[in-house]
């Protein structure tokens, strides 16, 4: 068994993320946490709700992982971390372990159309059209965070190849869609369920 899980100290995969946010090296904010995991967790992971990532900052802080920096800031009082030599060991542990969890995709808008005879064909199209301007925006964002990757450079080139991926699945799936909505619109079934 690894290393992580003998020592009763096993995180769930968000305390990893949290904690591998701050491996990057700045002292974060729960605030800022949450910013940054709405900036690149979400396309390929998915980003906490701010209540998850101060839950996670906790654990993290009491298994010593992590640990306050100066004084709480601004009128919201907001308390920094930075991850300590035991939470990067932990965070090195996790990376290098196996087997890594199976990927779960759950895709509502194709359990739509999969359903499609329990709906009529124009709202079918309706709801692919309007997943495919969902698509179009995450595209324009994912691209948008992989150049910001690029720029920073310095400690983040591992950072910029997973947004890079992210762009091509995002690229993927837009066309997936436009070719979803063209089998739509060609098709005429009428095997809807009465």
């Amino acid at each position: 068994m690894p290393a992580w899980h003998t020592l009763g100290r096993m995180l769930p995969a968000t305390g990893y993320a949290v904690l591998g946010l701050l491996s990057f090296g700045k002292a974060l904010s729960g605030y800022e946490l949450k910013r940054w995991a709405d900036h690149s967790l979400r396309y390929f992971f998915w980003s906490p709700a701010q209540s998850a990532i101060y839950t996670e900052l906790r654990r993290l802080e009491e298994f010593g992982y992590a640990r306050p920096v100066g004084q709480a800031e601004g009128p919201r009082g907001r308390q920094r971390y930075r991850i300590t030599a035991a939470g990067k060991r932990a965070l090195s542990e996790w990376v290098t372990s196996t087997p890594t969890a199976p990927t779960v995709v759950k895709d509502h808008a194709l359990l739509k159309v999969w359903l499609g005879h329990a709906a009529d064909h124009d709202s079918l199209l309706a709801a692919v059209t309007a997943e495919r301007r969902v698509a179009e925006d995450l595209l324009d964002a994912v691209r948008y965070s992989a150049g910001r990757a690029e720029e920073a450079q310095h400690g983040y080139a591992y950072a910029a190849l997973v947004e890079r991926f992210c762009e091509r699945t995002a690229a993927a799936r837009l066309a997936a869609l436009e070719e979803l909505a063209a089998g739509l619109s060609a098709d005429d079934r009428t095997d809807v369920l009465e």
